[in-house]
């Protein structure tokens, strides 16, 4: 893998550096990518998206487990680096890069994307630009059921979000949205020196597993509840509902958002739509 002196190289090379703007911190802790990697459980027949992928440092560690690579990469000057350096795996077919946003929008991802996953299973594994973890974890989650799990270094803030519990303030509609159709646990924390240049937040890593059955069979439903709910988080959910709603035994008008378990919010959109 590559070390700081090999990245600042790289990019001198290239006449290139790290740009705000694009949220590029690198990743230099090896123990830390590995543990990643690790954690994620690729192997040979395993097929990754990485967005990304900077200077190419958890791409070659994943191409060393043998797993194939579709990378999205936005900042021009790292294209032709890492176009450069996996020509080999590119001729293979192990590594394909893809040039510009892995998002067309918040809410897709980039047609050039999903033509090169070919509605193959797929497992994300990166070190997110902070910038569109949220919207593309939520998307993966909710509208490609085939990828099979993210493991992923993102802002602590985003993270203990996607994995929040019920009464707790950073409870919200991504976390039960996405813990309705999958399992997020905590991998690591990376304070702002296990990157370059270090960034003024702290980071984790985070798996995100898809269930073998989702808490909900009707996700639109459950989407279009939690949603209209944590709009107005403070109020009393009996306030919000559509007149008529019956409410299931275990939930009260009197109740707020962020007291409901991801159960009682499926019960309650079935409630509604019903």
């Amino acid at each position: 893998m590559q070390s700081l002196a090999q990245i600042r190289a790289i990019l001198a090379g290239d006449d290139l550096a790290p740009r705000k703007s694009l949220g590029q911190n690198f990743l230099i802790d090896h123990n830390l990518i590995t543990k990643l990697v690790d954690a994620s459980g690729i192997h040979a027949a395993s097929l990754v998206l990485e967005v990304g992928p900077g200077t190419g440092t958890l791409t070659e560690a994943l191409l060393e487990r043998g797993a194939t690579v579709i990378a999205a990469e936005l900042d021009a000057g790292l294209s032709r680096h890492l176009h450069a350096h996996f020509v080999r795996e590119e001729k293979d077919g192990r590594f394909m890069l893809i040039e510009g946003d892995c998002l067309k929008s918040k809410r897709a991802l980039a047609p050039s994307i999903i033509q090169a996953l070919n509605g193959r299973p797929f497992r994300l594994i990166a070190n997110l630009p902070y910038s569109c973890a949220t919207p593309l974890i939520a998307h993966l989650a909710s509208e490609h059921p085939n990828c099979l799990s993210m493991h992923v270094t993102i802002q602590k803030e985003v993270a203990q979000r996607l994995r929040a519990k019920p009464s707790t303030k950073e409870y919200g509609e991504a976390s039960v949205l996405v813990q309705a159709l999958c399992e997020v646990g905590r991998i690591a924390t990376l304070p702002p020196s296990c990157f370059w240049p270090p960034p003024k937040v702290t980071s984790e890593m985070i798996s995100i597993t898809r269930r073998t059955t989702p808490l909900t069979e009707d996700f639109p439903a459950l989407a279009r509840t939690v949603h209209m709910l944590f709009a107005q988080r403070r109020k009393q959910i009996g306030s919000l509902l559509p007149k008529g709603t019956g409410l299931p035994p275990d939930i009260e008008r009197t109740m707020r958002a962020e007291q409901l378990t991801i159960e009682q919010f499926v019960r309650l959109a079935d409630s509604i739509e019903n």
